[in-house]
């Protein structure tokens, strides 16, 4: 009876052992390097220089969220480099860059010590670093989430912050005859869009803002009107096409303006899908092009003053600021406004994707507007 008493308590001394050896080895601890990869390739960090692409335009709003202290409302940074939680250590252009953690930042050192970005990093490499351990972080393309998943990688997921849109560019022709963009905004087939390209990683749009953000989104129809579409592409004289443009390297973007040639064919009107070399061309030869406009804010007015100032430049929108203590029926009426008037056609919603490696710890997924936590995120101590 003895024997088996103390054989009980030798069990339960082992188990208490071991559980605070894993409770131990669970507690934030500092150090270690964050390995992140991206798509996105970064020429410059200076907040002023124009992004090559849409990718690397993210990119830096990711990087310099590390870099600097707070953003203002238009998501433009306030501050100087390094009054963030993290400075720059090293830096080859195009290729990767070492950010050191701040030890005077005023919100609190950062728990690990830097983080090392590699950048140019193709979707299906991001993924294999994943799943062997290569890599800590990296960015999924919210069509590559599912199969992540399936494969196994600690997926994470945002709220749907990403508006992909077509914007029909002022000046041309084609572009200021309202018939014809209605038309084609009648013909897209949003649905399909998310359930095919996105495999339902998304949700279509029909307005500026997504539903759990101002609470109006339902009041916009995403409903496909090829009949309707073709009626009015019909009131067109002659023999029009639309050239629609994607940022060349994009093959979201491509999938989805090859989806809108397909809906537009069907409605009968002329639309060719073509790569954009150089977006900042100052005459281009494309009459819409996609966009993708992240949320700089959770804020409804902050986000919508951030998308109005963004798409005015190109579609020649005429919309006055709103007003700082804009009402949700105010911030409704200047989206409605913007979207009947189809110089901007709201497409699709999409989430933020990110994969994470075995040995992070504290992640959790930012909110509109917020960028990458690797202030609070700390690394699982590797077994020796």
């Amino acid at each position: 009876m003895k024997l088996q008493l103390c054989l009980f308590l030798a069990v339960i001394s082992l188990a208490l052992l071991c559980a605070g050896r894993v409770e131990t080895s669970r507690r934030p601890r500092y150090g270690g390097t964050v390995r992140v990869e991206i798509g996105a390739v970064v020429h410059s960090l200076d907040p002023a220089g124009a992004p090559a692409d849409a990718a690397e335009a993210a990119a830096r709003e990711e990087i310099g969220a590390l870099l600097y202290d707070q953003r203002n409302p238009d998501g433009t940074f306030v501050g100087v480099a390094g009054s963030g939680a993290f400075h720059i250590a090293e830096w080859e252009p195009g290729k990767q860059l070492t950010l050191a953690a701040n030890e005077n930042y005023r919100g609190g050192r950062a728990f690990v010590d830097s983080i090392d970005i590699e950048m140019g990093r193709a979707s299906k490499d991001r993924l294999l670093d994943l799943e062997v351990g290569k890599t800590d972080f990296a960015e999924i393309p919210p069509e590559e989430a599912r199969r992540a998943s399936e494969r196994g990688v600690r997926v994470s997921t945002s709220k749907p912050e990403v508006l992909v849109a077509l914007v029909f560019v002022a000046g041309r022709r084609i572009a200021e005859d309202a018939h014809a963009r209605e038309a084609l905004a009648r013909s897209i087939d949003r649905a399909a869009i998310v359930n095919f390209i996105l495999q339902k990683e998304g949700e279509p749009a029909g307005g500026l803002l997504p539903q759990w953000s101002n609470g109006t989104a339902f009041l916009f129809s995403t409903a496909t009107d090829a009949a309707g579409a073709k009626d009015l592409w019909s009131q067109i004289g002659g023999s029009p096409r639309i050239v629609l443009g994607y940022d060349s390297g994009d093959s979201l973007g491509q999938a989805i303006a090859e989806r809108i040639a397909v809906n537009a064919r069907d409605a009968g009107i002329g639309l060719s899908a073509e790569p954009i070399a150089s977006p900042a061309a100052s005459s281009p030869k494309y009459d819409a092009r996609l966009v993708r406009l992240r949320m700089t804010s959770f804020h409804p007015r902050d986000a919508l003053s951030s998308f109005q100032s963004a798409l005015a430049p190109m579609a020649g929108l005429d919309a006055p600021p709103l007003p700082v203590a804009a009402s949700s029926e105010q911030i409704y009426e200047r989206e409605r406004t913007i979207v009947n008037g189809c110089r901007v056609v709201p497409l699709v919603w999409l989430p933020r994707v990110y994969g994470l490696g075995a040995r992070v710890r504290n992640w959790k997924a930012p909110a509109a507007g917020e960028g990458w936590p690797f202030a609070d995120v700390w690394l699982e101590q590797e077994s020796q």
